[in-house]
């Protein structure tokens, strides 16, 4: 609505009224009286108009205030503090921001260093390194046992085939023992083929590589105090380990061949037997050709001809080498998260600022060989936000220029 100023019609209507007190010698007419209406009214609209020319001249001073202001705000870049997530898959800098994360791992390693018993070696403590030596072990000793065996049954089988040469011999203390070695025998084989699951051929995946960094942090800060880190190289290609379990094998197939042509030669007295001495032979050939069998199973499945995970027998060599090398130590187990964050903030007048900082969670527990708890202990570390000029150099001509 429009509003008039009243000082203007004031000042009209009391002109009005003046008039019309004038002394009554001067009597005012009808057509004076319709002139000072007019003049009135004339007034008004004049007053009016000025009023709202004076409001439309404000509303475009308003229009055109708020367009410049639009206009400048859209020019300017939105000022925000925001902090990426910490992992490398972070857009625009979230993966700089591992860098200060590397740098608190670095620092943990040192104080868990400090922390450890001093002159006492630790190992790292890795669940399928730890299958892996469990396994080797149950190969090494099912080797040796049955070395061992075959050569003890060579010489009772040898015995009871000299016995039976002449007539009259007694065989049932030697047969009755021959019976159950099979079932021993199996039950290596039966061993040694969980082996044939490659213990160590998959890792797990630790915060996206967080553990391999911190072990190789620990490495760096105290080499001498580490005995094993777990995983990775095991010194598989130290053919000590390998020969030794090569001649254990050679041993034993010779043991092998020996008991295998000892079987031929009780075959060939059971066929020249008659009645219960036949039956009796035979019993005894049976028994010795299935603990024939299952020492074959068993050297079967080592796979000595073949090189790589695949092979038992070269993962035994691998991880009993890695169970020499750790024999006594203590067994460290820890578990580390690491996040990286960057803080980017864009500005009018400075550009864009790129801050680094990160955060290191970290458990540790030191454990003596036999599962005794000997210390632990939790850490957590933040880093201080470092400003990263992003600049940087100009480039030179060299860089625009070159093929």
């Amino acid at each position: 609505m429009i509003q008039f100023p009243r000082i203007q019609i004031a000042y009209s209507v009391l002109w009005i009224i003046g008039n019309l007190a004038l002394p009554a010698a001067a009597q005012v007419t009808k057509d004076e009286l319709d002139a000072a209406k007019y003049a009135l009214e004339l007034r008004i609209a004049q007053v009016a108009g000025d009023a709202l020319v004076a409001q439309r001249e404000a509303e475009a001073r308003q229009a055109r205030l708020e367009a410049e202001r639009a206009a400048l705000l859209a020019q300017l870049p939105a000022a925000n503090v925001r902090a990426l997530a910490g992992s490398v898959e972070t857009r625009q800098f979230g993966a700089a921001g591992l860098v200060r994360a590397f740098d608190l791992a670095q620092q943990l390693a040192q104080e868990l260093c400090a922390a450890l018993p001093a002159g006492e070696r630790v190992v790292l403590y890795d669940p399928l390194a730890s299958q892996g030596v469990l396994a080797a072990r149950t190969v090494h000793d099912t080797l040796v046992r049955m070395g061992d065996d075959m050569a003890r049954r060579n010489k009772e089988l040898q015995a009871y085939v000299d016995a039976h040469t002449p007539p009259g011999a007694v065989l049932g203390t030697l047969s009755t023992a021959l019976t159950v070695v099979p079932a021993l025998l199996r039950a290596g084989a039966d061993t040694a083929s969980l082996f044939k699951t490659d213990a160590g051929a998959a890792g797990l995946a630790y915060g996206d590589g967080a553990r391999d960094l911190f072990a190789s942090a620990l490495a760096a800060s105290c080499p001498q105090q580490l005995a094993g880190l777990g995983s990775g190289y095991l010194g598989e290609l130290d053919t000590v380990q390998h020969e030794r379990l090569l001649g254990r094998l050679r041993a034993l197939a010779v043991h092998r061949a020996d008991y295998a042509n000892r079987i031929a030669q009780l075959q060939k007295l059971a066929d020249a037997a008659k009645g219960e001495e036949k039956k009796e032979l035979a019993t005894v050939a049976a028994a010795a050709g299935a603990a024939l069998k299952a020492v074959d199973a068993f050297i079967d499945s080592l796979k000595a001809g073949e090189t790589g995970e695949r092979s038992p027998l070269y993962n035994a060599a691998r991880y009993l080498g890695y169970a020499n090398r750790t024999a006594g130590a203590a067994v460290l187990d820890f578990d580390l998260r690491l996040e990286g964050m960057s803080i980017v903030r864009d500005s009018l007048f400075t550009g864009q600022t790129l801050r680094l900082s990160g955060v290191a969670l970290l458990w540790y527990r030191v454990h003596a060989p036999d599962g005794s708890l000997r210390m632990a202990n939790t850490l957590r570390r933040i880093g201080k936000p470092v400003e990263v000029d992003l600049k940087g150099d100009a480039a030179g001509g060299a860089f625009w220029n070159s093929p």
